[in-house]
């Protein structure tokens, strides 16, 4: 009997692909379960991952519930408290209080802002274009560059999340992301294991993300001497000590220092295909665990 599950979504099964390589290097012991399937018994398992249940983000409430229910019946990573907290991008006003550098965030709330509060925030960002985003989402989904101009057209957008009950997140667009791309960096048991390269994902007047994930355009990257810094303070910062797995994506600013635009440590993809020998360091961390 398998003892380990990683947990997804039905629409995810064909497009994630760490899962072939993390199967491969638990050797049997592990298979893939859809995390809203109800004919799973979850107690059956020593241990659940959570690989890609990328279609949470509009059933929060019943994912995160999910999570309690699994983690009162086994093992769950990363544990309920860390997801809770990490699936809202408030997080990132945490990790800047403890001084981690962070792409300067902003937030518009429902029932506190309108999306008119919008224009008077764009006009205190450097640069001209910025980025308008759910507090909740992932993949880039729902997410949209703007230039300034289009002020009116970042506000309606902004007003639909508003209404809809969700958290705004606005940032500048740090345009040396054109040029360098993110880099992501993964760690496992809190140490460093490989890093990726992305390629920039928002286009201006394309509209925002509609699919479950945007296209990324990867390639495996060394990072630097200050982005490896930066993601191990940030790693060291994150609550309850260091988790199973964390995947820290930065960009640069305009002085080409590095800072965080995410800290991922629910389903983020690993990119394992990119890193030799890092689904094993994976499946090695996660058995340490059940021991």
């Amino acid at each position: 009997m398998s003892r380990i599950a990683l947990a997804t979504a039905r629409e995810a099964l064909p497009l994630d692909d760490d899962l072939p390589p993390l199967i491969e290097a638990f050797a049997g012991e592990a298979v893939a379960a859809c995390w809203d399937d109800a004919a799973v018994d979850w107690s059956r398992f020593d241990l659940v991952l959570l690989r890609s249940t990328w279609d949470y983000v509009p059933r929060l409430g019943e994912f995160l519930d999910w999570c309690e229910r699994v983690a009162a019946q086994t093992r769950l990573l990363n544990p309920p408290a860390l997801v809770r907290w990490n699936t809202d991008k408030h997080y990132l006003a945490d990790l800047a209080a403890r001084g981690l550098a962070t792409v300067p965030s902003h937030f518009l709330e429902p029932g506190r802002n309108g999306a008119a509060d919008l224009q008077g925030l764009v006009a205190t960002l450097p640069s001209d274009e910025f980025v308008v985003k759910p507090a909740v989402g992932a993949g880039s989904k729902d997410a949209q560059r703007y230039r300034r101009r289009q002020i009116q057209t970042a506000m309606r957008r902004a007003d639909v999340l508003l209404q809809d009950g969700r958290s705004v997140l606005v940032q500048p667009y740090l345009d040396q992301v054109d040029t360098a791309g993110e880099t992501a960096l993964m760690f496992f048991d809190g140490e460093f294991s490989h890093a990726i390269r992305k390629g920039p994902l928002l286009r201006l007047d394309e509209g925002p993300t509609a699919q479950l994930f945007a296209p990324e355009e990867i390639t495996a990257r060394t990072p630097t001497p200050a982005e490896q810094a930066l993601a191990t303070r940030v790693v060291a910062a994150i609550p309850g000590g260091a988790p199973l797995y964390a995947r820290v994506d930065l960009l640069r600013a305009a002085d080409g220092s590095p800072c965080v635009l995410e800290l991922e440590l629910t389903e983020p993809s690993l990119f394992f295909p990119f890193g030799p020998g890092s689904a094993r360091r994976y499946a090695a961390a996660a058995r340490r665990r059940l021991d």
